[in-house]
């Protein structure tokens, strides 16, 4: 035999019926005998719960009632032929009177027992299990209802009953050989105590019902028929990426559902466990799919965890002082006092010095048990041997699990590393010796963050998602857009990798999707749906997600973001940026942003503030990294200025290389901004500092390309005026590197700590000597390359280039 529960989803709707008698038929025909555990319809039980409240305040409780009966008489005159009906509607209409008059006796009591409450609740699962019998019998006439009362005897304890289970498995047993050949119906949750007076099972106590049945008869298996594929890895509203589990052990599926996991109860699994039956969950709505089964041996698996589980509400109740210390049997009047009150403790962790002992318990609870603690160790807090307890609120719990976690080193450091890169804070731990779960207590606010990042960690197959909130969607910003949505595809099949734009802003208006924004159309849904830009909102929105491995990227040239780059890594949010002036401006801000960013465990990458898309500040990075040491550094970092050297060797003049190169895109609308070299000594700033030198911007020894006249020119006509003036001077020079076999380079140089930018002449030895077009070099002279020094050269300027390098860089973030 196969025991089959229903969920109240699964009888909730005429097409859950419908699946429901479908499932069954399927069970029989495969040669199977089912026994049926069904739940009240979907929410009955809270509906029936709720008007019992508003009978005992003497309230209206009509209303709900013909709701109730309304779903019900719908369901049977859509499923059952008109023929039939009457019987059953009758039937029906006697429970719905029945519960009227207990509903009405309690109004005029005012007065609520659980006694009573279970007698009332009761009627959600008889009424739906009498209903599905009926539409049963249509197609199954050897259908039987059968309310749970007659085969489940408890204790009188109403509200959450404790099984007689001796005396249960002999009345099942009984019944079950005299209906040998009935497709059996059988309410869930609801037993009867020795008086024969109603009790409920509690939480999960339909699932209980289906266990007990089944351990009595020895069934084969026992079925759990719900809205979910199964027990998944984590809770799938709040991890998008959560995936269903084949197979889990008896322990496992008790540690995930303790800590929260609502698909199954833990007591449900006790008389399953003992008789070693397997649970499968399976999902009415998608029968194809197989679900998870729970059984005595959880099998082997590749993974070091099976599941991550929370319990999102949870207060923390701290209790120090030195009566405590060496004190035998203290903890033990603390706990015995606690559950001989009926307070569950969910989590408990003590300091190895025996100076604090921490627990956590249910809010509902918190005040009562603080009270009870002053109570019972009112002489030790009034001799100062104890502080006065402590609540914590706003707190939740999120556990690991798994059985191979005993066997696999670093899963401590790998849950708190993914916690801690995220800023997620942990306030208490607690980990069994069986070491089958981690269980950590944190702030409340964090928890979907932490649930989603610690699933990334631990779940090494699926992608890691960035979430990126992007400021400017200029020229760099809209090419990365597209760069991205070219990628997509490929990042995730080699790099599980995915990118989700959450927010962006320009200057004037900006977006958010905490879903992700659809790049192919950003630019309409700015405009259309978004709001004015403001960067003090952007940033707050930003942190208020709190999404995990989150980054900022600064696709502008403005100082106004890198104002808030320092609040942005307190926040536990990596930054990636192409914008120079937060690396070039005073030492101390360069500084202090790189110590924020690593004592926040976050990422600050900025390798196109010097090359564009070259890897040079990387490279600068790994050598330094790996213990080389830095001789020399020598480099042409500006695109501009190596356009015009590199074609300033024909006939054309100087003046007439420079406005074709305006001409062409090459340099800004007044090209000074690029021949003074302001831009270049940024860069070798930034990559002086990276290799170590505290300098300051005035510190850089910048040498003139210009004559005095042309940079004092008050426009850019006058400007280019100058400039043709100077032809003669520029002559000379380009004569002077002829006669010499030499070209005119414009080079920065970083040695012993010194930095300068000049115009020189280098010959055909040098590696600048055959520099083309608009292209970067830097060459690096260190101890390891001393005799050939290691180069990197490529295009140093241009949008796809730039957006490149900060694609290279979000890409890296947390790798």
């Amino acid at each position: 035999m196969k025991i089959l529960k229903f969920g109240g989803t699964s009888v909730g709707s005429v097409d859950g019926i419908r699946a429901v008698l479908e499932i069954v038929g399927k069970s029989k025909t495969s040669g199977e005998r089912p026994l049926v555990v069904l739940s009240a319809m979907s929410g009955i039980t809270n509906l029936l719960a709720y008007l019992a409240e508003e009978a005992a305040e003497g309230r209206d409780f009509v209303q709900g009632l013909q709701e109730i009966e309304g779903r019900h008489f719908t369901v049977v005159k859509q499923l059952i032929p008109v023929k039939c009906q009457n019987p059953v509607l009758t039937k029906l209409k006697i429970f719905f009177n029945e519960l009227e008059d207990l509903l009405q006796g309690v109004c005029s009591l005012r007065e609520l027992s659980l006694q009573s409450r279970d007698l009332i609740l009761s009627y959600g699962e008889r009424c739906s299990t009498f209903l599905v019998s009926k539409a049963a019998e249509q197609q199954f006439s050897e259908s039987l209802f059968v309310d749970g009362t007659q085969l489940i005897r408890t204790d009188s304890h109403f509200g959450g009953a404790h099984v007689n289970q001796a005396l249960s498995e002999q009345l099942i047993r009984a019944f079950v050989a005299a209906n040998r050949g009935r497709l059996l119906f059988v309410t869930g949750f609801i037993a009867s105590s020795e008086q024969e007076r109603v009790t409920t099972l509690g939480r999960g106590g339909s699932d209980y019902t289906a266990a007990i049945i089944g351990s009595a008869i020895d069934a084969e298996a026992i079925e759990i028929w719900t809205d979910v594929d199964g027990m998944l890895t984590a809770d799938p509203r709040i991890v998008k990426k959560a995936f269903s589990l084949p197979i889990l052990s008896y322990t496992e599926a008790m540690e995930l559902s303790y800590f929260g996991a609502k698909v199954i109860y833990p007591p449900t699994m006790v008389p399953a466990f003992l008789k070693k039956i397997p649970i499968v969950i399976r999902n009415t709505f998608n029968q194809d799919f197989v679900g998870t089964t729970i059984q005595h041996d959880g099998g082997k698996a590749a993974l070091p965890i099976k599941g991550i589980s929370s319990i999102p509400t949870i207060s923390v109740i701290n209790l120090v002082g030195s009566g405590m210390v060496g004190r035998a049997g203290f903890s033990g009047r603390l706990f015995t006092l606690l559950a001989r009150e009926q307070i569950n403790v969910v989590l408990i962790t003590q300091s190895s010095s025996e100076h604090s002992i921490t627990f956590a318990i249910h809010p509902a609870d918190a005040l009562r048990a603080k009270s009870l603690i002053e109570s019972e160790f009112e002489l030790e807090l009034k001799a100062n041997k104890l502080s006065n307890p402590e609540i914590e609120n706003g707190l939740s719990v999120l556990a690991i699990v798994g059985e191979n976690m005993k066997q696999t080193p670093g899963m401590s450091g790998r849950l708190f590393h993914a916690l801690g890169r995220n800023g997620i804070n942990v306030r208490a731990i607690a980990q069994g010796s069986s070491e089958y779960n981690i269980s950590v207590i944190i702030a409340q606010t964090d928890l979907a963050k932490a649930l989603n990042a610690v699933h990334d960690a631990f779940f090494a197959q699926l992608n890691k998602t960035l979430h990126v909130f992007n400021v400017g969607t200029g020229n760099i910003g809209s090419t990365l857009f597209r760069q991205i949505q070219e990628q997509y595809g490929f990042l995730l099949d080699n790099n599980d990798i995915e990118i989700k734009i959450i927010g962006l802003s320009n200057s004037r208006r900006m977006l958010f999707n905490a879903d992700g924004i659809d790049l192919a159309t950003w630019e309409v849904q700015l405009q259309e749906s978004g709001e004015p830009a403001d960067l003090d909102t952007f940033v707050a929105r930003m942190m208020q997600m709190n999404l995990p491995n989150c980054v900022f990227v600064d696709n502008t040239a403005s100082e106004q973001p890198v104002r808030y780059y320092e609040t942005i890594f307190r926040s536990n949010i990596s930054i990636v940026t192409c914008n120079k002036i937060a690396n070039s401006g005073k030492y101390s801000q360069y500084q202090t942003l790189k110590d924020t960013a690593r004592r926040h465990g976050v990422d600050f990458f900025y390798e196109t503030n010097v090359g564009a898309g070259l890897p040079i500040v990387r490279v600068l990075r790994d050598l330094m990294m790996s213990g080389d040491r830095i001789i020399r550094v020598e480099a042409i970092l500006s695109g501009t200025i190596s356009y015009i050297f590199n074609n300033f060797n024909g006939t054309a003049s100087f003046h007439d290389v420079v406005q074709t190169a305006q001409r062409l895109g090459y340099t800004e609308p007044d090209p000074r901004d690029d021949l003074k070299g302001t831009d270049f000594m940024r860069k070798m700033l930034i990559l002086a500092r990276d290799a170590g030198y505290k300098l300051e911007p005035e510190d850089v020894q910048l040498g003139a390309i210009l004559p005095e006249a042309c940079i004092q020119a008050a426009s850019v006509g006058e400007f280019y005026d100058e400039l043709k003036a100077a032809d003669a001077y520029f002559d000379d020079l380009k004569a002077k590197a002829q006669r010499e076999n030499k070209v005119l380079r414009y080079i920065g140089k970083l040695e012993a700590g010194q930095v300068s930018i000049a115009l020189e002449l280098v010959d055909a030895n040098h590696p600048f000597f055959a520099l083309s077009g608009s292209d970067n070099i830097i060459s690096f002279t260190t101890e390891r390359y001393k005799e050939r020094p290691l180069v990197v050269k490529g295009p140093g300027a241009g949008a796809e280039v730039t957006a490149a390098g900060v694609f290279a860089d979000l890409v890296n973030v947390g790798a």
